[in-house]
């Protein structure tokens, strides 16, 4: 049996996918764990824990989802548009949270709110992710090669709970990186 390429571009994608969930789930669970520590030096520690690595971890959702739209365009089509609501929330939470990592060092005044946009923004990143994969998981309707669902399809009680799920194995992943 020959490795054919469309196998190995999947598994180079599922590779991408996985250490994205894994590489940049500690610093979302960091983020997810942020609004439980109430002392400066404590949040201050959580966040120079990660500062040398976060955005470097998100690359690897760039070449999963690059890879997808280049090798593999019609599913990239398909999926992309039963899900443009949980994927736009998840990129404005990651949006939210590097924005948020860069400006809380340069003010004193507004740090409680750079504080709220990180924890804000990870938990958003990570519960939509888990509503995407929960969506995915659950099926996509499709009919003559496109989605023929509506915009709301993707909301469902079990998005919902892999949503939650997620969060919480990202937590337990922040919780880890910080012991």
């Amino acid at each position: 049996m020959a490795l054919d390429l469309p196998f190995l571009w999947a598994a180079i994608i599922a590779f991408a996918v996985l250490a994205y969930v894994i590489l940049d789930g500690f610093d979302l669970g960091v983020g997810i764990l942020f609004p439980f520590f109430k002392e400066k030096h404590d949040r201050d520690v959580m966040m120079n824990s990660v500062a040398p690595v976060w955005d470097g971890n998100e690359t690897w959702l760039v070449l999963g989802g690059g890879g997808l739209m280049a090798v593999f365009p019609l599913a990239y089509a398909t999926i992309l548009p039963a899900l443009y609501m949980p994927l736009i929330l998840m990129l404005l939470g990651l949006i939210f949270r590097g924005v948020a990592f860069e400006y809380r060092w340069r003010t004193k005044r507004g740090e409680f709110l750079w504080d709220i946009a990180f924890a804000g923004g990870s938990m958003v990143a990570a519960f939509m992710q888990g509503v995407a994969l929960g969506a995915l998981v659950q099926g996509i309707p499709v009919t003559g090669r496109a989605y023929a669902g509506g915009w709301w399809d993707w909301l469902t009680p079990f998005s919902v709970a892999t949503g939650i799920a997620l969060l919480i194995g990202y937590g337990l992943l922040g919780a880890t990186w910080l012991v």
